[in-house]
């Protein structure tokens, strides 16, 4: 995979919430990955954008719900550590989110994580038109 790569600026991860982008890994599948604040350094960490319980998105686009630093998973309520990915409450209670290897110099959040391609900003989909009707029906 790739060296080192510009995701985002640290001041476009909000304290309250996230910045999604999406990576591919050696096999071409598309993963989404947030960047979350953390009090320790660097003072973002990122994680698989995804609840480790069930096939949930921690950010669908509004970024993901962050209070007293934990990542709160919007479908059954777990809360990750936003610095160690652990949940110690709810249904995903004794796992961890699976992290993504980043790092932080001159405040832009770099990619480092020797599994992961940046793709681009934001979600799989995003930009993906699809198609221009939901029915496949002729007449």
């Amino acid at each position: 995979m790739s060296d080192a790569t510009a995701i985002a600026d640290r001041s476009e991860v909000p304290a309250g919430g996230s910045h999604r982008f999406t990576a591919e890994d050696a096999f071409g599948n598309e993963t989404e990955v947030i960047l979350v604040p953390c009090e320790e350094d660097p003072g973002v960490r990122a994680w698989v954008n995804n609840c480790t319980h069930e096939d949930q998105r921690f950010d669908t686009g509004r970024g993901a719900a962050i209070r007293d630093g934990e990542i709160i998973c919007p479908r059954h309520g777990s809360m990750f550590d936003a610095c160690s990915g652990e949940c110690d409450n709810g249904e995903a209670s004794g796992t961890a989110l699976p992290g993504v290897e980043i790092a932080v110099e001159d405040d832009t959040v770099l990619l480092t994580d020797e599994h992961y391609d940046y793709l681009h900003d934001g979600g799989v989909n995003d930009g993906d038109d699809g198609p221009g009707s939901t029915s496949h029906v002729s007449f």
